[in-house]
């Protein structure tokens, strides 16, 4: 496609490129990792059945008034509906006067003769939060939409969608993209300088979603590294000091994820969970606390005696924001646990933050060398768990307290 903007994405490009050839499919399933470019494909595949050009080749042109309109988000045929609300769904909506944003509201939308004349679009991204009653009502219109009407799901966990949803789509997969892309994409949007780039690279770990909002809230790249540094200064603290600590890691994980999820919002991606209804760019703080409303539990000091830890404020963050929060410490986590696995096999190449190598290096000689291994596969169980509406709170108690312990070193 000509003026496409998905980069590192051959194969998944190669297969849009041909439905714009050839005629696209009714309903298009884009499947992948979260923030790997599914919505920015989405965009190129609408931009390129609403371009003016004469020649599919060359669409989509980026120039004529279609591609404009896409490109500014203002395209009256382009139709997209992203998860919202306190429980971070796509609600199925009123049956006789649907509300903005709802499954309902979509397919009276889409049974609307075209305003510009061509073809109509849907893009519904993070599908696998449509809950299952909007899913059954899509089912109809996925099967049979109006004449010249493309349906695009885009979801980073298949599964969660019905087996019906599933069968009537067509099905494309992206996986994630090389570090050098991703660098490519940042110095293209001119969002950071080589060296930044290469370490954001790496810190996305494959997802240049993940790499623009980094880029774009540096105060979550600081804040990262400070929970990092805690984390491993854990590795060398008792009981009462790990639940205390673990209180301040989720509040500074929500002020991370929260500056990331309004970073986000210009790319139509989302790291771990949905943003929450009407909360937009400045909305709140970056460094406002998770008052989490669980009192830690009384737990020994080193010494044996009991040491209560302080109560935190009984008021509660939105379940999705305290989840998001939650996910986002955890695959922070899996990181460093990560790195310290494979310093352990003496390997130091392939770290994912270099600039932490000195303190992680000194971590791994103090512990066992299989205990961050291990530890790894607690944090997917941990990743799990959130899915199924466990606690972040005590998720992250459990998780801190079996962090592994610092060997003495002579």
């Amino acid at each position: 496609m000509a003026a496409s903007r998905t980069r590192g994405q051959p194969a998944a490009t190669a297969a849009v490129a041909s439905f714009v050839a050839n005629g696209p499919p009714h309903a298009l399933l884009l499947a992948g990792p979260a923030s790997v470019g599914k919505t920015t494909l989405a965009l190129d595949l609408a931009s390129a059945l609403l371009c003016g050009a004469d020649d599919p080749v060359h669409r989509p042109c980026g120039t004529c008034r279609g591609c404009r309109m896409v490109a500014s988000g203002n395209h009256p045929d382009l139709h997209r509906l992203a998860p919202d609300g306190p429980g971070g769904q796509i609600r199925i909506g009123d049956p006789v006067d649907p509300e903005p944003g709802t499954v309902r509201w979509l397919i009276k939308g889409l049974a609307l003769l075209p305003m510009e004349g061509g073809a109509r679009v849907a893009i519904l991204e993070h599908a696998d939060h449509i809950n299952e009653p909007a899913q059954e009502a899509l089912l109809k219109t996925l099967e049979e939409p109006p004449a010249g009407v493309t349906i695009v799901l885009c979801s980073d966990d298949e599964e969660r969608l019905l087996t019906t949803v599933r069968s009537r789509c067509a099905r494309v997969r992206l996986g994630t993209v090389a570090t050098r892309d991703i660098e490519g994409i940042l110095a293209d949007l001119e969002l950071a300088d080589p060296p930044t780039a290469a370490r954001l690279a790496r810190l996305a770990d494959g997802r240049p979603g993940l790499a623009v909002a980094y880029a774009r809230a540096p105060e979550a790249v600081a804040i990262r590294g400070e929970v990092a540094r805690t984390l491993l200064d854990l590795l060398g603290a008792g009981r009462a000091a790990r639940l205390r600590a673990a209180r301040d890691l989720l509040g500074r994980a929500e002020a991370a994820s929260v500056a990331l999820a309004d970073a986000m919002g210009d790319q139509g991606v989302a790291q771990a969970a949905p943003r929450t209804k009407g909360r937009g760019r400045g909305a709140r703080s970056a460094a406002a606390p998770l008052e989490a409303g669980l009192t830690p539990p009384t737990a020994p000091d080193d010494s044996g005696s009991g040491v209560s830890s302080e109560t935190v404020t009984p008021t509660r963050r939105p379940a999705a924001e305290r989840r998001r929060a939650a996910a986002w410490l955890i695959e922070v986590w899996r990181d460093v646990a990560r790195d310290l696995a494979v310093l352990a096999t003496g390997e130091r190449r392939v770290i994912r933050d270099p600039g932490l190598l000195e303190e992680l290096a000194v971590a791994a000689g103090r512990l066992a060398p299989e205990a961050a291994a291990t530890f790894l596969a607690r944090l997917s169980n941990a990743s799990e768990q959130l899915d199924a509406n466990v606690s972040p709170e005590l998720a992250v108690d459990v998780l801190v307290l079996a962090w592994p312990r610092s060997r003495v070193v002579a």
